[in-house]
């Protein structure tokens, strides 16, 4: 574990906050050297918002008062981030799109979490588009977040098969059970210094990343 100061993560979530959970369980837990400073959510019913103040981390509502005036909650998101010392922003089930200007003045500093192995399936629906198109593998990609939908730098993937009967529900939950690993695993890394972002890219102990890891969990 490295000696550097615990990362303070701004997390930003519109539903029940799994990932989100799982990350504050590692940084309670002591096994990433990160603390989750504040929880933000565009949707004030947000399971996770409860679930976040029951871990005792500061959760707060902020209205999104459509894409054509999204500003406004960035603004607000971005006082609160700032108020609260957070040095990473994490997505985490974040299901609004952020403007250019948000995302490019935080380049390196916005993770986000997306449910297949990019660069296939960006978007939404992805359970239901692999089985439908018959794949034999699917799985979740970590990656930095830049102007382009769902099509930032990629860290770490996890892969699982697809199995005969799978379901959306089936293979959803599967999916998300590696997500739950991989997501802190990557936020790990960032606070350790291990995962920096150099020259407009992502950098890995020490080495350009010009590939995604993968973690196959059914090996």
């Amino acid at each position: 574990m490295s000696t550097r100061g615990a990362l303070r993560l701004g997390i930003l979530i519109s539903g029940r906050g799994s990932n989100m959970a799982a990350i504050a369980r590692q940084c309670r837990a002591g096994h990433i050297a990160a603390e989750v400073a504040v929880v933000i959510s565009e949707r004030p019913e947000a399971a996770g918002l409860g679930t976040a103040r029951e871990y005792g981390i500061p959760a707060r509502s902020i209205a999104w008062p459509g894409a054509a005036r999204r500003e406004q909650f960035e603004a607000a998101a971005a006082a609160a981030l700032a108020d609260a010392g957070a040095e990473l922003i994490v997505l985490a089930g974040f299901m609004r799109i952020l403007s250019p200007s948000f995302v490019t003045t935080r380049a390196g500093a916005i993770l986000n979490v997306h449910p297949s192995l990019l660069p296939q399936y960006p978007g939404l629906h992805t359970h239901r588009r692999v089985l439908e198109a018959g794949e034999r593998v699917h799985g979740a990609t970590v990656h930095f977040v830049t102007s382009e939908l769902d099509g930032g730098p990629r860290v770490l993937q996890s892969r699982i098969a697809v199995r005969p009967g799978d379901t959306e529900e089936t293979l959803s939950a599967r999916v998300q059970a590696t997500e739950h690993i991989i997501y802190p695993r990557v936020i790990g890394w960032r606070a350790e210094g291990r995962l920096e972002w150099r020259e407009e890219r992502p950098w890995l102990d020490g080495q350009p990343l010009e590939q995604p890891l993968l973690e196959d969990f059914d090996a």
